[in-house]
């Protein structure tokens, strides 16, 4: 794959928004990785919790990105750490754009 086929998927994927959340995925730290090689990419997506009702969606809006470029799309799931989930919490908190009020993590 080439640089700038690269450097495009991984703009694109730092645009995909929480639906949520004023904030993309990457700033909110669910999309922690992007690994691109050859016509593949893997990313690794971290959630504040194990169990995310959301969590489909989220990766399907970032794997649909991938497809536009036509490269595989790979993910991987971990659970992010007490420090990590803190600060999802607060950007979460700062930038609430559902209703009712914080999701707590959308747990």
């Amino acid at each position: 794959m080439d640089i700038n086929k690269i450097e495009k998927i991984v703009i694109d994927i730092a645009g995909v928004m929480h639906p949520a959340i004023d904030l993309s995925l990457t700033d909110l730290g669910i999309v922690r990785d992007i690994d691109p090689s050859e016509n593949r990419v893997a990313v690794l997506f971290a959630f504040p919790f194990a169990k995310i009702p959301i969590a489909d969606k989220l990766v399907n809006s970032v794997k649909q990105v991938v497809l536009r470029h036509d490269a595989e799309f790979h993910h991987e799931i971990v659970v992010m750490n007490d420090v990590e989930r803190a600060e999802f919490m607060r950007l979460e908190a700062s930038a609430w754009k559902g209703e009712g009020g914080n999701c707590g993590g959308c747990s």
